[in-house]
C-alpha cells in the first residue's frame, strides 16, 4: 500500500472521483490508501463540491514549504524526540478537526474547537486563538458564540477582566443536554401543529410521529449522559488523596 503524500495524479484521481459522486471509502480503496488520507484531502481543500486536484496540489506544496526544517542531528535533537512532533500534532489537528466537520460542525466552530481540546493549558483567550489559527477576532468570535450555544464551551473571567475559555470535563455530558434541550423545542413545536392541522389528518399524524420519536429519544439522551457521567467521570482530587 503507497504511503507519504499524494501525488498530483493521486489529486486528479480523487477529483474525478468526487465527479462521479463516489464515496471517499471507494476512491481510497481505487488508491489503495486509507479513507481517512481521502476525507482529510478533501475536507481541508474545498470540500467535495470545492475540492480542485491542481489547487490542492500547490496548497499542499505551499504548507510544507511553510514548515520548519527538520532540525540536524545532535544534542538538540536528541532532545526534541522527547517532546510531542511538532508535524504530528498538526497532522492530528487537521484530522480531528476533518471529523467534527463531517459530524456537522461547521469549519471554524470545528479549528477552535480543536485547539480548546489539544492546549496544555486549562484555558485560552480570544486573542491566543486569533494568534494560534491565524484568523480575524470576529472568525473566533462568531464561532466561540456558536460553541457557547452548543454546550461545548464556556468562558469565564480572569484577574485582568479578560474573558478565557474552557472545555470542561463534562462538556459532553452538557452538549448532550443542550440537544435534548433543542429536541425537546421540535417536539413542542410538533404538536402544536398536530393541534391546528387536527388529529385525523395525515400532516398530524406524521407531526405525531415525530414528536413521539424525539421525546423517546431525548429521554433516553438525558439518562445515557447522566449514567454516563457517575460511571465515567474520573476525580483527580480523590487519587491524589489516595495517593497521599
Amino acid at each position: 500500500m503507497p504511503g507519504g503524500r499524494l501525488t498530483q495524479q493521486e489529486r486528479q484521481q480523487i477529483a474525478l472521483g468526487l465527479a462521479e459522486d463516489l464515496p471517499y471509502a471507494e476512491i481510497a480503496r481505487r488508491l489503495e490508501r486509507p479513507t481517512s488520507t481521502v476525507t482529510r484531502e478533501v475536507m481541508r481543500n474545498g470540500g467535495p463540491t470545492g475540492y480542485r486536484a491542481d489547487l490542492a496540489h500547490r496548497a499542499t506544496e505551499r504548507r510544507a514549504h511553510r514548515r520548519r526544517p527538520t532540525a540536524p542531528p545532535g544534542p538538540e535533537a536528541a532532545a526534541q524526540a522527547h517532546g510531542p512532533d511538532t508535524d504530528a500534532v498538526r497532522e492530528y489537528e487537521e484530522m480531528f478537526t476533518t471529523v467534527l466537520m463531517q459530524s456537522g460542525l461547521p469549519k471554524m466552530m470545528s479549528r477552535v474547537l480543536v485547539c480548546l481540546y489539544t492546549t496544555n493549558a486549562r484555558s485560552v483567550t480570544a486573542a491566543e486563538l486569533v494568534q494560534r489559527l491565524q484568523v480575524s477576532p470576529a472568525s473566533v468570535s462568531k464561532a466561540i458564540a456558536l460553541l457557547e450555544a452548543q454546550g461545548l464551551v464556556r468562558r469565564e473571567r480572569d484577574e485582568r477582566r479578560r474573558d478565557r475559555y474552557i472545555v470542561d470535563d463534562d462538556v459532553w455530558y452538557q452538549s448532550m443536554l443542550a440537544s435534548a434541550r433543542a429536541n425537546a423545542q421540535l417536539v413542542d413545536a410538533a404538536r402544536q401543529g398536530v393541534a391546528v392541522l387536527g388529529p385525523d389528518t395525515l400532516a398530524a399524524a406524521r407531526l405525531e410521529n415525530i414528536a413521539r420519536f424525539l421525546d423517546f429519544v431525548s429521554e433516553s439522551i438525558t439518562r445515557a449522559a447522566e449514567q454516563a457521567r457517575d460511571v465515567l467521570s474520573t476525580r483527580p482530587e480523590a487519587h491524589s488523596d489516595a495517593g497521599v
